[in-house]
């Protein structure tokens, strides 16, 4: 796959989440169908070992397969694919990369150090390490507000000027003025910096200046999801409903989730059973608890009451 540069990195990509056995594998069987329905639903790209995908519970083994496997299916389809290589050891995150070069993926996502938290010289450090591992593969900084260095506006926009390697970030945006701050930031860049954000804030983000979004929202519908991005340039204000909406389903129903001590990959598997697209199960891995079926069940009525343009 050609490694792509920032401009080219835009609209939904979808994550591979872990369909997990009783004895707590991976069934790769289950995972080759859901990459192919990810395919199939016409997201912009795939992205492996994101925090969805549980890239913190695989041994190297089984990060070596699963990234096999999901560069394999996508080099046939034509379907441009990263390969998340992040772990919260700066060690096993460079060795990571190393081996996901080899697979000629599109971009390489990491992390920054996770355990200590680098001061931005020392991100700086890490960084250049990883782009030289990497080259000529351009890197993808996922940076979400349980990192523990969450990067402003102006933060991102010193590593990516410091890192040219750096092509594109991922983060939690903010209000109008986290937008301005952002815009001025990139404005700054002698090249682009493709910015995506939290998938049920995409039609703001994109109308914001946002580029895409690794996105929950594909989790619970890839198809619906790209046919909102679509939406949000040809009838921004519908865009926009179906965003309000869906934060409104969120904070009455997921959040609440959150905050009883599931995780983040329990809720991104709670949406991909809603939406019913693939058979990944809510399964996670030893010691992680997943959201009961029962309670799932109950809630599938209830999104696609209030989304129903994402399940047409």
């Amino acid at each position: 796959m050609k490694p792509l540069r920032a401009d080219a990195i835009r609209g939904v990509w979808g994550t591979v989440l872990l369909p997990i056995t009783g004895d707590d594998g991976i069934d790769l069987g289950r995972l080759d169908a859901e990459v192919d329905a990810l395919i199939e639903a016409g997201v912009a790209g795939l992205y492996t070992n994101g925090t969805a995908g549980e890239f913190h519970t695989q041994s190297e083994a089984e990060f070596d397969a699963v990234s096999a496997r999901v560069a394999a299916r996508c080099e046939a389809a034509g379907m441009p694919f990263q390969i998340g290589a992040s772990e919260m050891s700066p060690q096993r995150s460079l060795e990571r990369v190393r081996r996901a070069r080899a697979l000629a993926p599109s971009a390489i996502q990491v992390i920054l150090p996770d355990w200590v938290s680098p001061t931005l010289d020392e991100a700086t450090v890490f960084l250049e390490r990883i782009a030289a591992a990497a080259d000529p593969i351009g890197l993808v900084l996922y940076n979400p507000p349980h990192a523990k260095k969450v990067l402003d506006p102006a933060a991102l926009a010193t590593l990516a000027r410091r890192v040219p390697a750096i092509v594109g970030v991922k983060v939690l945006d903010g209000g109008p003025s986290w937008y301005g701050a952002l815009r001025a930031a990139l404005a700054s860049l002698p090249r682009g910096l493709s910015v995506f954000v939290p998938g049920h804030h995409s039609a703001t983000g994109a109308l914001a200046g946002a580029h895409g979004s690794y996105s929950n929202v594909a989790c619970l519908s890839p198809r619906g999801s790209v046919r909102w991005w679509a939406m949000t340039a040809q009838d921004p204000v519908r865009a926009l409903d179906i965003e309000r909406r869906l934060i409104d389903f969120f904070a009455a129903h997921i959040s609440p989730l959150g905050a009883q001590g599931y995780s983040n990959p329990a809720l991104d598997k709670t949406l991909a059973a809603l939406g019913g697209w693939a058979d990944i199960g809510l399964r996670l891995r030893w010691p992680y608890r997943a959201v009961p079926i029962e309670l799932v069940d109950s809630l599938r009525p209830l999104i696609r009451a209030a989304v129903p343009e994402l399940f047409t």
